[in-house]
């Protein structure tokens, strides 16, 4: 029998299987209930080419709780501009086996409305 965080890493898997066939760079976040991370990866998965967290002391200032849909928009615009700084325009999206709801998905919409496209 499995736990959540055991399903979610299989279902994290068996997508990211699917982006490494497209040869595509790869936009992956992480979320907890207190912060919410974004990285773009090269085609080889090895290298970080962009991040952005709620960590980060731009968004830090202007948000009181990471946790949410308003910390996770924020996140999504400041890595739509970071990633758009080191030269990528593209990406595929990888929701690391989170459902496209809630925060990911307020993530995913600023994200393309900052110029990523995916």
């Amino acid at each position: 029998m499995t736990n959540k965080n055991q399903a979610r890493i299989k279902r994290a898997k068996r997508s990211r299987y699917k982006i490494a066939l497209h040869d595509a760079m790869r936009l992956s976040v992480f979320r907890t209930s207190r912060h919410f991370y974004a990285q773009v990866y090269d085609v080889s998965g090895e290298k970080v080419l962009a991040s952005a967290s709620t960590l980060d002391p731009a968004i830090r200032e202007s948000i009181q709780h990471g946790g949410n849909c308003e910390a996770a928009q924020a996140v999504g615009a400041l890595i739509a501009k970071n990633a758009q700084t080191a030269g990528v325009s593209s990406v595929a999206f990888d929701r690391s086996g989170y459902r496209y709801h809630g925060r990911v998905r307020a993530f995913a919409d600023a994200a393309r409305e900052n110029g990523l496209a995916f």
